[in-house]
């Protein structure tokens, strides 16, 4: 059995050929959710995965085994609940609503501009359907939100931007700082401060 303990959220830095010819393996929520489990891959090989504890695998994640191969990870079709606010009777506000009480019990959610996406479970789909909300069962990928406290990587799946925002010439994630005026030799002071008037 084939070992992968790295992860590349997305495959960033590596070339497009490279991913192109990367094996695939199909995992579903349950499987990505954790930090260790076993897969198959698309040429057949048994792959043992162990990332560190809390790491949750997105599609299009690339795990890296231990012979240097790349295994680009595919959000596999699983049954989920697609949840739309009813154009007849509600508004798209209703979707915020029903987040909030997802939310509150701890749900696995994940959140479209146009609707959300959660595990079959009748007795939510119950809740949400007297909310005056459509609830469709489905086979789509599913991929939830991380949460506050996550990684920023999840944030960026979509081809959309990371939030990095560029505080000078060095690379890499930037620490939090509580004191800006440390962060760059720029005063970022309310003009009140070290100034004689």
């Amino acid at each position: 059995m084939l070992t992968a303990n790295k992860l590349m959220p997305q495959g960033r830095g590596l070339a497009p050929v490279l991913l192109k010819r990367a094996a695939t393996v199909e995992l579903d929520w349950d499987v990505r959710q954790k930090s260790r489990f076993d897969a198959t891959d698309s040429q057949g090989r048994q792959i043992g995965v162990f990332l560190p504890r809390g790491t949750a695998v997105r599609g299009g994640d690339v795990l890296v085994a231990e012979d240097g191969s790349l295994v680009r990870v595919i959000a596999a079709p699983q049954p989920v609940l697609r949840i739309t606010h009813c154009t007849a009777h509600g508004t798209p506000f209703d979707l915020t609503r029903a987040a909030y009480h997802l939310g509150n019990r701890h749900v696995p959610i994940e959140l479209k501009p146009d609707h959300l996406k959660i595990e079959p479970d009748h007795v939510l789909a119950d809740m949400l359907r007297s909310m005056h909300l459509i609830v469709v069962a489905a086979e789509e990928a599913f991929e939830p939100e991380g949460g506050a406290y996550g990684s920023h990587e999840q944030h960026s799946h979509d081809g959309g931007h990371d939030h990095a925002h560029d505080h000078g010439s060095s690379k890499g994630p930037k620490p939090l700082v509580l004191a800006p005026e440390l962060l760059d030799g720029h005063d970022h002071s309310d003009g009140h401060h070290g100034h004689s008037h």
